[in-house]
């Protein structure tokens, strides 16, 4: 590799680090979204989460809620940000599981890795019939604890009604993918009664 290359691989290397940090500076605004009381291993060391963790995440109203106000449900996190077109193509699949499996026990719900400002402005425009949190720094790594390794957008993921992790994945959910995932944990759905299926 000659001189030029090298350096030349380093000045971008550099601009994209600068840009993702004065990106993720205005993205993740310090003293809003959630803080975590996560489990520790016996050495201290926080573990990769299995089960739906202990936390409380501030809404788009200024309030909190805790994640034990799904207890007994099966939960869909979906992680998504204003931004992102695959997060945003998958909300209406959400938005109809939240409308026609709540009843059965389903309860989805948003985590917005953005500002408030731009998920508010978002709300104004597209009526979500799920509760959307808001997100920061210690959102991500409960991501990342959750399986999101690459930190990467849309990050969805399933909990059985005992507060077990089924299923993660990075990247746009389907129908199918989410049925799936989520026929062996509801009752099955009148469609499903009505065929056979």
């Amino acid at each position: 590799m000659t001189t030029g290359k090298v350096v030349l691989i380093t000045v971008l290397a550099g601009t994209i680090s600068i840009g993702f940090a004065i990106f993720g500076q205005q993205w993740l605004q310090e003293g809003k979204g959630l803080r975590l009381r996560l489990p520790l291993s016996q050495d201290g060391a926080q573990d990769r989460l299995d089960s739906l963790p202990d936390f409380r995440l501030a809404d788009i109203a200024g309030g909190e809620m805790s994640s034990s106000a799904w207890a007994g449900k099966v939960l869909v996190l979906n992680y998504w940000a204003t931004w992102c077109p695959p997060c945003l193509r998958e909300i209406p699949l959400l938005m109809e599981m939240q409308e026609t499996r709540a009843d059965d026990g389903l309860q989805v719900v948003g985590i917005a890795i953005d500002s408030k400002e731009d998920v508010e402005r978002f709300l104004e425009e597209h009526l979500i019939n799920y509760p959307i949190l808001l997100g920061d720094m210690d959102a991500i790594e409960m991501s990342r604890r959750m399986g999101n390794r690459l930190q990467g957008l849309p990050f969805t993921v399933v909990f059985d009604r005992f507060g077990n992790r089924v299923h993660a994945q990075v990247g746009e959910v389907t129908r199918t993918s989410l049925n799936e995932q989520l026929e062996p944990l509801l009752p099955p759905s009148p469609e499903t009664q009505t065929t056979g299926n």
